[in-house]
């Protein structure tokens, strides 16, 4: 029992950085599965090349739009967001703000598959043997027939044997650019978490006391609402096969619950740790507090609106 609850400790301590590490190694042992089982070079001048740049690019992108899909801030941002009552989503600079966010959240899948790809070096030997351009100049200084025979490298049926060899140069390429994309996006991720540290405006602890709070007020609040629908819905089911009349529960209402489901903006005039913080706090009952001078978009307390009743969003 102690190894067990230390272990589940560890995951809500560091759920995101165990997710992220999850999505990695699945991303990069599905691009191995699939470029085994599924891909094959078809080995010619009109299809190798966009063949080979279908296999390392689309599943990139669809697994960049998964991100998108599986992200609770892009349904936090989008739900209601069209209709009257919440015509204004907030300023487009917030917006951008919140969108390149998660966009860089959505990019870690798609970026290792690339990655993987690349230095698995099937996609681009079959992408590049297909290209006129690359044709030109892998076979400068070769006989003739060495552009003919070069989209028949990938499955190893060039007839002249230094056009073959050319195989070990373009793998080389391949895992060259992979490990160059590794490092860029690694220096990448590194100065961005400096930079959004460094310009945070609460210190190190008070990070850790407030992803604390978060997970107590989620489960308190989920609890909560589990408690209150669970009544509610006995009352409902009590009075249908009674035919009476129901008594009033206190549910908040449409305008309350997007008060709080709004997406987070930090204020330096008050230090609300949550919507629901700053809702209950509002110093007027009809004041909204989605919209407030000095609300600031802050790229560190990002996960504030990442954590909700569901951490995945129901579709």
């Amino acid at each position: 029992m102690e190894k067990f609850r230390a272990v589940l400790d560890l995951h809500v301590k560091h759920h995101s950085a165990l997710g992220y590490g999850l999505v990695t190694l699945l991303t990069a042992g599905g691009e191995r599965i699939f470029s085994a089982v599924a891909f094959q070079c078809p080995c010619s001048a009109a299809w190798n090349l966009p063949y080979g740049l279908v296999f390392l690019l689309v599943p990139a992108l669809a697994l960049f739009l998964l991100g998108y899909v599986l992200s609770a801030r892009t349904w936090r941002l989008l739900t209601g967001c069209c209709s009257s009552a919440r015509a204004s989503c907030g300023s487009a600079l917030r917006g951008s703000l919140v969108c390149a966010q998660i966009s860089a959240a959505a990019a870690l899948a798609p970026l290792t598959w690339v990655a993987v790809a690349l230095l698995g070096g099937a996609f681009y030997e079959c992408a590049a043997t297909g290209s006129a351009a690359f044709a030109q100049r892998l076979c400068l200084g070769r006989d003739r027939s060495c552009a003919a025979e070069l989209p028949l490298v990938p499955c190893n049926q060039a007839k002249a044997s230094d056009v073959q060899d050319l195989l070990k140069d373009l793998k080389a390429q391949s895992q060259v650019l992979g490990w160059i994309l590794i490092a860029v996006v690694i220096i990448i991720l590194l100065i961005f978490t400096s930079v959004t540290r460094c310009l945070s405006p609460v210190s190190f602890l008070q990070l850790k006391f407030w992803k604390i709070y978060l997970e107590q007020e989620q489960q308190i609040l989920k609890g909560k609402a589990t408690e209150h629908a669970t009544e509610l819905a006995k009352e409902n089911i009590k009075c249908f096969f009674e035919g009476s009349h129901p008594k009033e529960y206190n549910t908040p209402s449409v305008k309350e619950w997007q008060q709080i489901s709004s997406l987070y903006t930090f204020n330096p005039k008050g230090q609300y740790y949550s919507m629901l913080h700053k809702y209950v706090n509002r110093k007027e009952k009809t004041h909204s507090i989605r919209s407030t001078e000095g609300d600031t978009v802050i790229p560190v307390l990002g996960f504030v609106d990442s954590s909700g009743i569901n951490s995945t969003p129901g579709l």
